[in-house]
């Protein structure tokens, strides 16, 4: 492995991060979270502990009050709007539980509309939609709109959409919450796959099940994150180390 390798920058790099609403509510109480190339994680909690907040200031959706955010080596608090529009599109890929397809156009347009903003022809965007399709075993639905798919592949093509790009973090936003339990399997064995690959990904959601399954987790409470676990072998080895803040 080369230099260049170890001296990248984490991923997601935040520093006592705090966010208040008006009112005085304090949604996150100044949390510390580093996330590595290479991790899947779950960040994990309860409605109301402050997750969804978390989720956005990940995702340069929201600012902070107070603390540091960096996301892929970039100070978020040192960007234009343009330049953190552009940083978000670079480098964060999104999937959410609703979908959000845009119906009526194909399976592989949904999926090249993740790289609208790339600055890459048309038939090249669709060349690489096309590519993630078959990355994600749809290689055979490329033509199908979504009314045409299930709830399963529908999941499928939203992950193709955010994965197109490359982007160095994957934020995936309760993505079995609008599944059946046989779909809901498939896209979590989809999500370990594409982190075998490389991908970086943090999963967030209030299903505890879920997060045990995944080698890191987050937990969050009250806007603090109040437990750290990582169990670097699975959870179904007997050996994991844990850490408590």
């Amino acid at each position: 492995m080369s230099t260049a390798a170890f001296t990248r920058p984490p991923v997601v790099e935040l520093t006592g991060v705090t966010k208040e609403y008006p009112g005085g509510v304090a949604a996150l109480r100044g949390v510390d979270l580093t996330v590595e190339r290479g991790e899947l994680l779950a960040i994990v909690g309860p409605s109301g502990s402050g997750k969804s907040t978390l989720l956005h200031i990940i995702g340069t959706l929201d600012l902070p009050t107070a603390g540091s955010v960096t996301i892929a080596g970039h100070d978020v608090a040192a960007l234009t709007d343009r330049r953190l529009s552009a940083l978000r599109a670079q480098h964060i890929g999104f999937v959410f539980q609703a979908f959000h397809l845009v119906p009526g156009i194909s399976a592989q347009d949904n999926v090249a509309e993740g790289l609208l903003y790339s600055g890459l022809p048309r038939a090249e965007r669709r060349r690489r939609a096309a590519t993630a399709l078959e990355r994600v075993g749809l290689g055979d639905r490329m033509k199908h709109r979504p009314h045409e798919l299930s709830g399963g592949q529908k999941q499928r093509v939203a992950i193709a959409r955010a994965v197109v790009g490359e982007p160095d973090l994957l934020l995936a936003d309760e993505p079995t919450g609008a599944l059946d339990s046989v779909s809901g399997e498939a896209v979590m064995e989809l999500i370990h796959e594409l982190n075998k690959e490389g991908a970086t990904i943090a999963v967030i959601t209030h299903d505890t099940e879920i997060a045990a399954r995944l080698p890191r987790q987050v937990r969050i409470r009250d806007g603090r994150v109040v437990r750290d676990i990582r169990t670097p072998l699975g959870d179904d080895h007997p050996s994991c180390s844990e850490g408590v803040r």
